[in-house]
């Protein structure tokens, strides 16, 4: 594999995952980091901080690192365009962007990708970029699903599934055979936050996990962008909530940091499984 991977990183953990794991192949890495959204994490690495805007100048630093793949990871606040600064190649660029942006996250997501590849780079998924993220099917740790959670997991991916066709999200929450919550443009930490306000009559207690937590890809997104992801953190939010555990779907999900991830399940007394689609 030759030349440099590019990461234009956002927030969240998942880029500096993905940067980790090529470095630990031998392979070259050359961050993009966005102003206002990338960790410190960066400092590690070669790397340029650009605003959302400045395309030409990302452009241009990915062929000044010989960035042959790109890789697009971590989490974007939408911006608003009125307030965005654009450089001269942005400006050619903007109306399919805005175009693409007003029919959703997966059309917009489709767009940036198109850019990166006209100008000759090959724009990669994290499945790719990081292959050791990915999600196996079968169990994590030493927690299993009983007969109920089994049947809230599958529920759950009906439901995170079915919203997923419209661009809506890729997670739900499923307790007893009751969808409690589905993910929007919020993300799985607000989601998950919201069950914790829920009576405790539909849900499960500290005394008594119940239900479950499910990501997985939307039907209708390019995996070259934007797979569901959980890490330590995921974990103990849904603790938080009561939940049983969580189920990601194998194949179409990463796990950052996954030995601790599967260490805090266990510790929590929380089930971690992929499931096959």
């Amino acid at each position: 594999m030759s030349g440099a991977l590019g990461i234009i990183a956002g927030g969240g953990e998942l880029p500096r995952a993905i940067a980790a794991s090529a470095r630990s192949t031998g392979r070259a890495v050359f961050v993009l980091a966005l102003a206002g959204m990338t960790d410190d994490w960066v400092r590690d690495y070669p790397h340029e901080t650009v605003a959302l805007g400045e395309l030409g100048r990302a452009m241009k630093a990915f062929r000044a690192h010989d960035c042959r793949d790109v890789t697009l990871a971590g989490k974007v606040q939408r911006p608003k365009f009125s307030e965005i600064k654009l450089d001269a190649k942005a400006v050619f660029a903007a109306p399919r962007v805005i175009a693409a942006a007003l029919r959703g996250d997966d059309a917009l997501l489709r767009s940036v990708v198109d850019m990166f590849e006209r100008e000759g780079m090959r724009v990669v998924g994290a499945a790719e970029a990081a292959p050791d993220l990915i999600a196996r099917a079968g169990i994590f740790g030493r927690v299993q699903p009983n007969a109920e959670n089994n049947s809230d997991i599958a529920l759950a991916f009906k439901v995170a599934r079915a919203m997923g066709e419209f661009d809506v999200g890729q997670a739900a929450i499923v307790c007893a055979n009751l969808t409690l919550a589905v993910e929007a443009a919020e993300g799985t930490d607000a989601m998950i936050a919201r069950v914790v306000n829920l009576p405790e009559h539909l849900r499960g207690t500290k005394g008594k996990l119940r239900g479950v937590l499910v990501k997985a890809p939307k039907p209708i997104q390019d995996g070259k962008t934007d797979l569901p992801v959980i890490g330590v953190h995921t974990v103990r939010n849904a603790h938080a909530a009561a939940l049983a555990g969580i189920a990601v779907e194998a194949g179409g999900a990463l796990i950052v940091d996954r030995d601790a991830v599967v260490s805090e399940a266990d510790r929590l007394g929380m089930f971690l499984i992929g499931v096959p689609r």
